[in-house]
């Protein structure tokens, strides 16, 4: 087999495995792309998250609160009686 022969399968055996690393490399982006955004969308739903409980919790303690003023209210009216 001539040397040029060899140098060409050689050449074209490079490439095929050079396409599919860049294939293989090209799908890896794409999947940490994808990842990013999910990720991105997932940030966001823990704020959003956050933001409602911090919201509930302020809620609560404000009910907690005006429960609070009425048993001491009731409980003066129950003295002066």
């Amino acid at each position: 087999m001539p040397v040029t022969a060899i140098v060409g399968m050689l050449w074209v055996w490079e490439r095929m495995h050079s396409r599919k690393r860049e294939s293989q490399i090209t799908e890896a982006h794409e999947h940490l792309m994808r990842q990013a955004q999910e990720l991105a969308v997932l940030t966001q739903l823990v704020s959003q998250n956050t933001e409602a409980l911090i919201s509930f919790e302020s809620a609560q303690q404000r009910m907690c609160q005006l429960l609070e003023d009425i048993a001491h209210e009731m409980r003066k009216s129950d003295r002066a009686a």
